[in-house]
């Protein structure tokens, strides 16, 4: 699947499955907020988080997004790549930052940023460049 289709289709979904990998080898798979930008996928996180740990660890990550709810409606991407870790006030943020704030607007709006500030006072990325965009559609044979 062409990545501008990809983005177009699924960049406006809230939420991404993410996955990385522990040190025991195990996958570790947690849903979080992202934007996906013409260069990379952005995906929120915690500094000090599991996911932050194991993406410094080793970078390979496995990104999933779908939608839909009845079995003929299920379609989504899987995108592979390697995960490179930023800080929310690193100066290559702004744009993903910018992006990422106007689209979770309206789910911070009265007190919800102030909360989500007090409780995520680590906020990290982890861009991801789609190494492989891999698409599925169960209403499709």
């Amino acid at each position: 699947m062409d990545p501008a289709a990809a983005r177009r289709l699924f960049g406006g979904l809230p939420v991404v499955a993410c996955a990385t990998i522990d040190p025991d080898g195990s996958p570790h798979v947690v849903p979080l907020w992202f934007v996906w930008l013409e260069d990379a996928i952005y995906v929120s996180t915690r500094t000090g988080s599991r996911t932050w740990r194991n993406a410094g660890a080793d970078p390979r990550v496995g990104l999933t997004v779908d939608l839909g709810r009845a079995w003929t409606e299920i379609a989504g991407v899987s995108i592979h790549g390697r995960a490179e870790r930023l800080l929310a006030q690193d100066p290559a943020m702004r744009r993903p930052i910018s992006a990422w704030h106007e689209k979770y607007r309206p789910l911070l709006a009265g007190e919800g940023f102030e909360r989500f500030a007090e409780q995520i006072p680590g906020l990290a990325f982890l861009r991801v460049p789609p190494a492989r965009i891999a698409p599925w559609d169960h209403a499709r044979d």
